[in-house]
């Protein structure tokens, strides 16, 4: 019987991630990008700045948590009818005048961005997503993103017999 090491058996980032990434200007409006997301089936992209460097992130969360921000405010609760009603038409009136003016990507994009090495054992990835709240996770060698990591693709572990075992023959 061949002996083989624990971790020649553990499934890597590199095994798993998304080598193509769709990534975005900054510049682009909070509008194009909900397009771009719609058009290409994905929940959100990478945010590059004028030298191609990711910089954020931005999703259709951001987006709806914006327009949802925008229109709606929890100080409500502590104005009379009265003030809830004017205070929700003085917002409307706010948030239609916005629209006159594009909202750019980096305006709503999150700024943070986490990344794991291609070799990072999938195990460590789906603790970091989990206790981040992370959908997504970008994959690095050298200090350069070479892929992305989604929830999607983190369930391909599951439902791969071959993967599955690997990660149960490690513990």
């Amino acid at each position: 019987m061949l002996f083989r090491s624990p971790r020649a058996m553990t499934v890597l980032a590199y095994e798993i991630m998304t080598p193509s990434i769709k990534a975005v200007p900054q510049s682009w409006t909070m509008d194009r990008l909900a397009r771009f997301l719609t058009d290409n089936e994905i929940t959100g992209s990478p945010v590059t700045d004028d030298d191609g460097e990711i910089v954020g992130i931005a999703t259709l969360k951001d987006i709806t948590e914006f327009r949802w921000n925008a229109t709606r405010s929890d100080a409500d609760r502590h104005l009379t009818p009265e003030e809830r009603e004017e205070a929700r038409r003085l917002r409307m009136v706010i948030f239609e005048e916005m629209g006159k003016v594009p909202v750019e990507v980096r305006d709503i994009m999150t700024p943070i961005v986490l990344s794991v090495d291609e070799k990072t054992p999938v195990r460590d990835i789906a603790n970091i997503m989990m206790c981040e709240h992370l959908h997504r996770i970008f994959v690095t060698s050298d200090s350069k993103i070479t892929g992305i990591i989604t929830t999607y693709d983190m369930l391909k572990v599951i439902s791969d017999e071959a993967l599955t075992q690997r990660c149960a023959d490690n513990d």
